[in-house]
């Protein structure tokens, strides 16, 4: 079975979050790190390479300093890694990234894919599904367990306050919650294993069935109005009351703003 798993270089917030002067994030400016349920769908595809037995290449679109990324998942069990990288596709949101990424992986062979739920960094929810639309593949997001029976996939699927249960027959594409699971570390041997396998680099000119109407910052029919870094909160009002004059305020505070 050939498991693909795509994962995304987010920026690390607790470093501070940079724009570009369009709008859009400088990720060569931060730290960064692999987005919490992309690593929880790669450690589900590693559980299933362990039990039932698979190829599992990992595949992300971004700026060249996501090979540290990709090594981070080679030195946890992953068996390929794919990078695509080019200035053309820069600025894309979910519409041309889900194109890019799909274009590359009509260039690979896949049983299963499985993406993140969401990314840290923009929270949409759509490059998964995108991807499974642009393939046509079935799609079963939010994935709290997956199991493989023969050439099917069994995921319990989240839902509100219940879960569903869902089948699918292979290939489709399976979107990961970080609940999933926890990812597993990366071993000393892994590491050295990992620095010693080369990165596949696919520049846009290895991306055939790609229109270039739908790449990069041109490509993305979404378009930022403003961003900025998250808002500072004040120092509040400050009173210094006793303990009853404090509970009677905190009380008219509360049915002021009609939580009470």
């Amino acid at each position: 079975m050939n498991i693909v798993v795509c994962i995304k270089q987010v920026p690390d917030t607790k470093g501070g979050v940079k724009f570009n002067p369009d709008g859009t994030l400088d990720r060569a400016a931060m730290l960064a790190i692999m987005n919490p349920d992309d690593k929880a769908g790669l450690e589900a595809a590693l559980r299933l390479k362990d039990s039932v037995g698979a190829h599992v290449t990992v595949v992300t679109m971004g700026l060249p300093k996501a090979d540290d990324m990709l090594r981070e998942a080679l030195a946890m069990g992953a068996d390929e890694a794919v990078l695509i990288t080019d200035r053309r596709l820069g600025g894309a949101d979910t519409w041309a990234t889900s194109s890019t990424i799909a274009a590359g992986l009509r260039n690979l062979d896949y049983d299963l894919v499985i993406t993140g739920r969401q990314a840290i960094d923009g929270d949409t929810a759509q490059v998964g599904p995108q991807i499974a639309e642009h393939l046509g593949l079935p799609v079963i997001s939010y994935a709290e367990d997956i199991k493989v029976e023969g050439n099917s996939v069994i995921v319990k699927r989240q839902y509100e306050d219940r879960y569903h249960e869902v089948k699918a027959q292979m290939p489709c594409l399976i979107t990961a919650l970080a609940e999933l699971n926890e990812p597993r570390y990366m071993t000393p041997g892994g590491i050295f294993d990992a620095f010693d396998k080369e990165v596949t680099v696919w520049s846009r000119d290895d991306l055939k069935d790609l229109d270039d109407a739908n790449i990069g910052l041109a490509g993305s029919p979404t378009k930022i109005a403003k961003a900025s870094d998250k808002v500072r909160k004040g120092a509040g009002e400050k009173v210094a009351l006793d303990p009853k004059e404090s509970v009677d305020y905190i009380v008219g505070k509360l049915k002021e703003k009609h939580v009470i």
